[in-house]
């Protein structure tokens, strides 16, 4: 059991020492499509499904709350929480539908959708980003190695350099913590470089 746990936290360490190689440019070009958004008033929209369900609430929540610093409120919604809406339009149309149909209705152009798929083909996220980019949003995509399906629709994509599940989950968030933190900074300024008080 110890050597399976070593084993683990030294996979975690190799995934995480390709992304600095391989993503640093891409995360910084993300954060520059979050901050220009964001300084121009608009909105950022985050869907994924299940353990990406929660990262995209975890973001709406280091956004709209805060991150590092107590600053104003940053526009961010996670499409994944209202229920009511998930399970109407599940169940009168298609589970494929419910994050397009919230794109349809709300997205504008400028804002940003971002999205997480670990397999970069989940259905409902694909329709989603499709749905965005026709209304004018950016997409921001978070997925694994291939990029999956989602890869072609997005403004920049960020593509963990690894195959599970739970090794693109902790990726992803890595660089969501990356990405708030330098949202934040543009935004608020240098102390947003310091701990949480």
């Amino acid at each position: 059991m110890i050597e399976d746990i070593r084993n683990s936290l030294r996979a975690t360490a190799a995934v995480y020492g390709a992304m600095a190689d391989d993503l640093a440019e891409s995360t910084a070009r993300a954060a520059d499509l979050l901050i220009a958004a964001l300084r121009a008033g608009r909105t950022i929209y985050v869907c994924g499904n299940g353990g990406s369900a929660s990262q995209a609430q975890h973001i709406a929540g280091e956004l709209v709350g805060r991150f590092r610093i107590d600053r104003p409120a940053l526009a961010c919604v996670a499409l994944s929480t209202d229920t009511s809406i998930l399970t109407a339009v599940a169940n009168d149309y298609d589970f494929d539908a419910v994050f397009e149909r919230q794109v349809d209705a709300i997205v504008r152009r400028g804002d940003v959708l971002w999205a997480l798929t670990t397999s970069g083909s989940s259905a409902n996220v694909v329709k989603a980003a499709a749905c965005a980019r026709k209304r004018g949003a950016r997409v921001l995509g978070m997925t694994g190695r291939s990029g999956g399906k989602l890869r072609e629709l997005c403004d920049v994509a960020l593509c963990v350099p690894a195959d599970s599940s739970p090794a693109i989950q902790e990726g992803h968030l890595a660089l969501l913590h990356i990405l708030c933190g330098l949202v934040e900074q543009a935004m608020f300024g240098p102390a947003a470089g310091q701990g949480k008080g």
